[in-house]
């Protein structure tokens, strides 16, 4: 029987940062919106109603307004990127996160709402891809 993951979610999140290739954003800067799902089994946390038994949303926050704030990345994939691994590093009992981050003013010469990046993963994906890069391979 394949058990369903329970989820917290974090929605469209809104932050003012200076990220993309053109000197413009880098200077200007734009705001970016973020989404970011947390895949984890929340019986403990609902029996115990303790939040010692689940995931702290606020420092979830605060994560990643730092992340977001503390250096101009060229790309959203690399932004969503240090978003993942910064969460997975301080809650190793997440067992899936997806990170959803979205520019709605895209420098194109054409009309589209916004472009978004999507980073899912599993903890056993990033643990594993991480031990590869320890042993050198």
């Amino acid at each position: 029987m394949i058990r369903e993951i329970d989820c917290i979610k974090l929605a469209n999140m809104g932050f003012y940062a200076f990220h993309g290739t053109t000197s413009a954003e880098k200077q200007v800067g734009q705001r970016f919106y973020l989404d970011v799902e947390l895949f984890l089994d929340l019986r403990p946390a609902g029996a115990s109603d303790n939040i010692r038994d689940t995931i702290n949303y606020e420092k979830v926050y605060e994560i990643i307004s730092e992340v977001t704030k503390r250096k101009k990345y060229n790309l959203l994939e690399a932004l969503a990127e240090d978003i993942v691994d910064e969460i997975l590093n301080h809650y190793p009992k997440l067992e899936r996160i997806r990170v959803k981050v979205r520019k709605p003013q895209v420098p194109l010469c054409g009309i589209l709402d916004y472009v978004e990046v999507i980073i899912d993963r599993g903890n056993s994906d990033t643990l594993n891809e991480k031990q590869k890069g320890m042993n050198g391979e």
